[in-house]
């Protein structure tokens, strides 16, 4: 896993748990800490977590290595 992606998934699981905490709770982290929700700054932080979130589309799609390292079962 490249740095980039460990970045973006970083971020996309600070997003999850912005989400969780808004749906549980009502409470948006982000938005009270930056300033509220129209803030310049937090507009930023919920775009690089969007785009984190398309970057770790990628890792669906990606071979798992373990899987791919496993040798075959033999037929019998």
């Amino acid at each position: 896993m490249s740095a980039i992606q460990r970045i973006a998934l970083v971020l996309t699981i600070i997003g999850a748990i912005n989400w969780g905490l808004i749906g549980f709770f009502q409470f948006d982290l982000v938005a009270s800490i930056f300033g509220g929700q129209t803030s310049a700054l937090s507009r930023i932080i919920y775009g690089l977590v969007g785009i984190a979130g398309l970057i770790n589309l990628g890792l669906l799609f990606k071979p798992s290595e373990e899987v791919s390292r496993e040798p075959r079962p033999e037929a019998r």
